[in-house]
């Protein structure tokens, strides 16, 4: 594909004013702007590939964009840096790392100087929306607490979220975006007095006499906390096929980065494998920013993520196959096709159901891992050690930040401060994480009133926004856990309050006062897409709750204003009989089935720094009887490259299962400081003003 930039999003608008750059790429100029990553230039200029690896020249291209990895590696002036986390810089030379970089010359004598050691009473490992919401519990009672953030922003993943959060409007900021409670919750963070914030620092290790080591501004420094509260949130397992170590073929995290921040049109043709809320929500935020999204797989006969994101895309027409995988992904240098197969209840491929897609970009979407390394050496070397977050418990983010105030709490009275933690909150917290419940179906309809509005969250989820945005207060949720089905009863002024505050996007109103005559009503749809997707006067194909197809409607108007926060809404005339059935609007037509050609037997890349594949690691264990994750690392390398074993940890353990050792009897992977690559220059020492 050719590189192209967001010029205009429905949710983020256009890109605001910034200072135009260049540098070159293998000796040719790269527009960028200050401030960009590397990475996000070169898709920005239709550049996935980065380089090829040493061992066997396969291609190497942006896999994490969280600098967990090291396949996004280049030349930067001649030293290799990961792309996806080092800036762009006027006049940067840029290359691709071919092969094993080539060591520095006639390197000038340096002065080794002291260590800075500095105190805190609680480091807090993370500014994202659980460590940020910890950070205020502490911040508010006086306690000095220091965050350390990789990032150069606070907020975490929350600044990639546009969509609308779930969850209670009381407790957690549900209805407001994802991106907006990211923003509100680091200006609250940075007016505490007694709150220290350090971005682009990593916490690198944890050591047994109770020092931490961060990486602050190219240094190393070390932190000696009372307590470690360890928020760093999670990380996107890997999945293995034959090609999924190709360009092309990466998280779905890693694509909102480039899309929901950078502003990059990363993809044109898109592929998802996992049908959970990230692979949902991610398809979601494709079609926002104008990306064709040509289906989703998921292993499971139902997909795993509320059914209101997975209604959302259906009714745009979006294919979503349960019971499949992807069989393989092919390409010469990069991504082109990708393979899907229908699987029995074995998971096992059922021959003759392959299908094709030519696509530039394959999402992994298959679920996550906490980043709990620091929790389990922090409490190894006897330090008083807190977690929370996804590093505690993988949830959505809502409960993030709600676990996150629980745990600044639990701290303050650790210390002996005078708080508690209302047993509610704990409540409320199980509420948060709790897994969607079953599908009930719809409540009955006030067909007989003039305007009303259709509820279509048929799932128990926790969340209530609706409920507090009808002035009326004619719905309600009878659970008192909120984890009820919303219920409209009373009377309805049309004011569509409801339909613009509903995370799910799963509220119409039916407005039958549009014509006396009996003939035609309007039903008004919530919209999020791109500009010209649909316009007034335009004839749509109008679908049911879970896309089917209904008939035709006429396009009205799109309305917006500012209190509907970047929401509009489509009034759509249709047949009087069909207004309360209609959900949505298809934009994505049918798409065609392509039957494959037979493949290869492949092997699977399972260790990607140092090419490592499946069949290598299952003959070892095989034949050696080995139950030690320790020994493969040491007999074949995998997990001892750049990432440390970050993405191929749980695979191994997989093949471990495979081979016939339950994880109970496998000796775990050792973890080690330091938990990602420090310089060797940041060890010179050095002040740094606190």
């Amino acid at each position: 594909m050719t590189g192209a930039r967001i010029t205009g999003h429905p949710i983020l608008g256009k890109p605001g004013p910034a200072e135009g750059i260049e540098f070159t790429f293998n000796g040719k100029e790269i527009a960028s702007v200050r401030g960009e990553m590397i990475s996000s230039a070169l898709f920005a200029a239709g550049i996935h590939v980065f380089g090829h690896h040493e061992r066997d020249g396969s291609p190497q291209g942006m896999f994490c964009a969280n600098g967990q990895c090291a396949q996004c590696l280049v030349l930067a002036d001649g030293l290799p840096v990961k792309s996806c986390i080092t800036a762009v810089r006027e006049g940067m030379d840029v290359r691709s790392m071919e092969g094993l970089p080539e060591l520095v010359s006639d390197d000038p004598p340096v002065e080794m100087t002291d260590v800075t050691v500095v105190d805190t009473e609680v480091l807090i490992v993370g500014g994202g929306p659980a460590g940020l919401s910890a950070a205020l519990e502490l911040g508010v009672k006086g306690v000095h607490c220091l965050i350390c953030d990789d990032k150069a922003e606070l907020g975490g993943k929350l600044g990639l979220q546009t969509h609308n959060f779930f969850g209670s409007t009381r407790d957690c900021f549900a209805g407001s975006r994802g991106m907006d409670i990211g923003t509100d919750l680091a200006s609250s963070v940075e007016c505490q007095d007694t709150v220290d914030i350090w971005l682009d620092s990593p916490v690198v290790g944890v050591f047994a006499d109770g020092l931490v080591g961060v990486v602050r501004e190219g240094r190393y420094v070390l932190v000696r906390p009372g307590r470690l509260l360890v928020t760093a949130g999670a990380r996107e397992k890997a999945l293995a096929f034959p090609g999924c170590d190709l360009p092309g073929v990466y998280g779905a995290g890693a694509f909102q980065t480039l899309v929901n921040r950078d502003l990059i049109m990363a993809s044109e043709r898109l592929f998802i494998v996992g049908g959970g809320n990230v692979g949902l929500i991610a398809a979601y935020h494709a079609l926002q920013a104008g990306i064709d999204v040509l289906g989703i797989v998921e292993a499971l006969p139902e997909c795993g993520g509320y059914k209101v994101h997975l209604d959302k895309v259906l009714r745009l027409g979006v294919p979503v196959h349960t019971s499949h995988t992807v069989l393989r992904a092919e390409g010469e240098e990069e991504l082109e096709r990708v393979v899907i197969c229908e699987i029995d209840s074995d998971f096992s491929p059922i021959e003759g159901t392959e299908s094709i897609y030519e696509a530039d970009t394959l999402l992994i979407a298959v679920g996550l891992s906490p980043v709990s390394e620091l929790i389990t050496e922090g409490e190894r070397c006897g330090m008083k050690v807190h977690a929370a977050g996804d590093a505690a418990e993988i949830a959505e983010a809502s409960a993030a930040m709600f676990s996150g105030r629980i745990a600044g709490r639990e701290i303050l009275a650790d210390m002996g401060l005078d708080v508690e933690v209302p047993p509610e909150w704990h409540e409320m917290l199980a509420i948060l994480r709790s897994k969607p419940g079953p599908t009930l179906g719809e409540f009955p309809r006030a067909e007989a009133m003039d305007v009303f509005p259709v509820i279509r969250c048929v799932q128990e989820i926790p969340c209530n926004p609706c409920t507090g945005a009808c002035v009326v207060q004619s719905i309600s949720i009878e659970d008192p856990t909120m984890m009820g089905r919303p219920r409209f009863g009373g009377k309805c002024l049309g004011c569509t309050s409801c339909v613009a505050v509903c995370p799910g996007l799963a509220i119409t109103l039916v407005d039958r006062r549009y014509d006396p005559s009996g003939e035609t009503s309007l039903a008004i749809i919530p919209w999020e897409l791109p500009d010209g997707t649909i316009r007034s006067g335009d004839v749509v194909t109008t679908v049911d709750m879970e896309g089917g197809p209904i008939g035709k409607g006429s396009v009205i108007a799109i309305k917006g204003s500012e209190w509907m926060d970047r929401r509009r809404l489509v009034s759509v005339e249709v047949p009087w009989d069909e207004a309360d059935r209609v959900a949505g609007i298809r934009i994505i037509g049918p798409g065609e089935r392509t039957i494959p050609g037979p493949g290869g037997n492949e092997d699977v890349i399972v260790c990607r720094c140092e090419r490592v594949t499946k069949n290598e690691i299952l003959e070892y264990i095989q034949r050696t009887g080995t139950r030690d994750f320790n020994a493969v690392k040491a007999a074949l390398r995998p997990g001892m490259g750049p990432c440390g074993g970050k993405t191929c940890h749980d695979l191994i353990m997989r093949i471990f299962r495979e081979a016939g050792a339950p994880p109970g009897e496998v000796e775990p992977h050792v973890e080690r400081p330091f938990t990602q690559e420090v310089p060797l220059s940041a060890f010179l020492g050095g002040d740094i003003d606190d």
